[in-house]
């Protein structure tokens, strides 16, 4: 078993200077934490994997493809592989786990 605590994988990131920590990777999925300030800009690309976000925290917008939705606590989002697709108007502080399916690579 892998068991990982929400807190602790914040303080890594943090410490790591990155909006990214990828803290699983495993034959048939990868998950990781994202993290985004009010205000910044997502620079993400499309991925060639298939992607779910479930927001830990804060408030946002999110396109994929042509579509916009507003996310929150709570919310989960699937992203099809290649499928462009950012965060926008980030208006609380944004922390998502992130699952790639299969792994990101």
């Amino acid at each position: 078993m892998k068991a990982f605590r929400l807190d602790e994988l914040e303080a890594e990131r943090a410490a790591n200077d990155g909006a990214y920590l990828q803290f699983l990777k495993e034959r048939n999925m990868s998950a990781g934490l994202y993290a985004l300030d009010a205000g910044d800009t997502d620079p993400q690309a499309p991925h060639n994997e298939d992607e779910i976000y479930f927001v830990v925290s804060g408030r946002a917008a999110i396109t994929v493809g042509m579509e916009t939705t507003q996310v929150a606590r709570g919310s989960v989002v699937y992203v099809p592989a290649g499928t462009a697709h950012k965060f926008h108007h980030i208006s609380e502080d944004l922390r998502v786990l992130v699952m790639f399916s299969p792994p990101e690579s």
